[in-house]
């Protein structure tokens, strides 16, 4: 594995871990105002990223492979397997959804704390996806992406990672866990992305022919978290504008990383 690829999965996981060392420096924990913002965010990021740097390019290899104007049905086959996938695991792994942390009696078999942390690696499975996914078709040198483009995507990733090892770490702190747990609780739930990149990487490699499915895939699985866990998280309550806009702003930060490095 070369230094390229080391690099895009460290990055993102780096972002976690950074996110969640915020923890040992504040007194206190994220305000709803704060969580609200740094959700909406991520969610933009993500967003962005499942477009530019996955379905676009999914699309663009699918037309260098001859198939004209019907270049959409892998991107499309690809992003429905990647929503059902998704949905399984929402159903068969027990988590505790984000918008819905303080409900009480039904997760009495697990600690609260065990069941964010799932939460949050629930949803940073289709990330690790993603970026093993680009940077494996990186490796193939026969597909629409480059190496500034999987940059983009990793940057990209890290950047939205920094509140989501936040999101997870602070809360924890102010149920009373102490600052080095609740700063471990973050950094594990990041841990699953270079883990599921690796994978992805090693299996995609064997399949060069149905990349572009692969890239959907990865699209779709995000696209279900951010529908699922993100937004209706920076939507609860009253005056969710900051949200909004904190999402307007994550997904232009994107946009503009793609098109800058890619």
């Amino acid at each position: 594995m070369n230094l390229t690829v080391l690099q895009g999965l460290i990055i993102p996981f780096l972002g976690t871990s950074l996110g969640a060392a915020g923890v040992l420096f504040m007194k206190k924990g994220l305000g709803q105002q704060v969580e609200r913002a740094l959700t909406g965010f991520a969610a933009g990021i993500m967003v962005a990223a499942s477009i530019w740097s996955l379905l676009v390019p999914a699309m663009e290899q699918s037309g260098e492979l001859g198939m004209g104007k019907l270049s959409f049905v892998p991107a499309v086959v690809g992003f429905w397997i990647g929503i059902v996938f998704l949905l399984i695991l929402d159903c068969i792994i027990p988590h505790l959804h984000m918008h819905a942390e303080k409900a009480e009696g039904i997760h009495s078999k697990l600690q609260r704390s065990t069941m964010m942390v799932l939460a949050v690696t629930l949803h940073n499975i289709p990330e690790g996806m993603a970026v093993g996914v680009v940077y494996a078709g990186l490796l193939t040198e026969n597909t629409q992406i480059t190496a500034g483009g999987a940059l983009a995507l990793a940057l990209g990733i890290a950047i939205q990672n920094f509140p989501e090892g936040a999101i997870i770490s602070m809360p924890l702190r102010a149920e009373g866990q102490s600052k080095g747990k609740a700063f471990f609780y973050g950094v594990l739930s990041g841990a699953v992305e270079p883990v599921g990149a690796l994978l992805t990487i090693f299996f995609a490699s064997l399949l060069v022919p149905v990349m572009p499915y692969l890239l959907s895939f990865a699209a779709g699985a995000m696209i279900y978290v951010v529908v699922e866990e993100l937004i209706p998280e920076m939507s609860e309550g009253e005056h969710s504008n900051i949200g909004v806009i904190m999402f307007s702003l994550g997904f232009t930060v994107m946009m503009a990383l793609d098109v800058a490095l890619g």
